[in-house]
């Protein structure tokens, strides 16, 4: 089975920067109130300490630099002179407030990384049963599938792909959900389980079609939509592709010849087929030894770097070469994500088809 290639993080990590720097500030302040004799009134300083520690680390720690600060603001008051003097005081008093706010503050840190946890979890349990590994080994083709979500935390989004043998051939879709959150999860559960039912069923492409359309119908409400494409592969080179208003899948023939696998005519997308005359029309295109299928959303040719320059695709495709396609993808991403210089602002997914050599 193939894999997807998805990190998930289950606790959030701190720069260990953060661990150091209460400690930091502290001795700094201590430094300067014995190098000045506390002219300088550095004393209330101290309570920077505790103040940085609510940023990271636990309850413990919060008094541990809480401590820290109090001993040396009573050590700093004592060798300048100022102990027992209402300053002190107002810098005892600073220190025990700030460290009272960095437990709480602790407190509700801890709560929400917490709830954030459980929510990558979820996500993570969702992203198995919506985006399950596809077979590597297809019929004649090998199969790679790379899955960038643009959701910093719930790493799961609106687009969608799978794989499903149908006899003697092999059923692919991928697809885009207008939207973005748990809405756009949820209609793409719908697609996906209604293709997982369809595919190995029905006799014809357009028919498997038919039924995500009819699907829809029965869920969808006011103007939401679906861009996918259906591909049909056979063991004859043929390769029927069903496209409803997706960008068109992007075909590398073995001698490096690139074009792109546009419909006799776009239809409407998933869902919205009452506002079109027709129905998408199959159309089928040749795949030979060593010729691959790149299918993608657009949120990998929408991507733009800080100029505002579209993903060139097209003059990409060199980096699909690589022998294994799970690499070859993997080397894409990596590119596309260098292109615009950091995280995407769209999911984006790619599957590619191999015709093996």
């Amino acid at each position: 089975m193939g894999r997807i290639p998805v990190t998930w993080l289950v606790r959030p990590t701190r720069p260990k920067v953060l661990l150091v720097l209460p400690f930091s500030v502290m001795f700094l302040i201590a430094g300067a109130n014995v190098a000045t004799n506390s002219r300088m009134g550095l004393l209330a300083l101290y309570s920077l300490g505790p103040a940085f520690a609510s940023v990271a680390g636990s309850a413990r720690r919060a008094v541990v630099v809480g401590a820290t600060a109090l001993g040396l603001c009573m050590f700093s008051s004592v060798y300048t002179g100022a102990e027992g003097t209402t300053r002190q005081v107002a810098a005892l008093l600073a220190i025990a407030g700030t460290t009272g706010a960095a437990l709480l503050a602790g407190s509700v840190r801890r709560r929400i990384e917490h709830e954030l946890s459980d929510v990558r979890s979820v996500a993570q349990t969702a992203q198995r049963v919506l985006l399950r590994p596809v077979p590597t080994l297809a019929g004649p083709m090998r199969i790679a599938v790379s899955y960038t979500s643009a959701a910093a935390e719930a790493r799961i989004g609106g687009d969608l792909y799978e794989v499903a043998p149908a006899g003697q051939t092999t059923r692919v879709i991928i697809g885009d959900v207008q939207g973005k959150g748990l809405e756009a999860v949820e209609t793409a559960a719908l697609v996906v389980g209604a293709f997982r039912e369809a595919a190995p069923d029905e006799a014809k492409l357009a028919e498997v079609g038919q039924r995500l359309e009819r699907a829809l119908d029965r869920r969808l409400e006011g103007e939401k939509f679906v861009t996918a494409v259906l591909v049909e592969v056979d063991d004859e080179h043929c390769v029927t592709l069903l496209n409803y208003g997706h960008p068109a899948p992007l075909l590398l023939a073995a001698d490096g010849t690139v074009e792109f696998a546009e419909p006799p005519q776009y239809a409407p997308p998933l869902g919205l087929a009452a506002l079109g005359p027709d129905r998408p029309v199959p159309y089928t295109i040749s795949l030979h030894p060593g010729d691959q299928l790149l299918l993608y959303t657009d949120g990998v040719t929408e991507a733009r770097d800080r100029s505002g320059t579209f993903y060139p695709l097209a003059e990409r495709v060199g980096l699909l070469c690589h022998p294994d396609p799970e690499k070859a993808l993997e080397a894409m991403r990596r590119d596309l994500e260098t292109h615009v210089c950091g995280r995407l602002t769209d999911d984006a997914a790619m599957l590619l088809l191999r015709y093996r050599d």
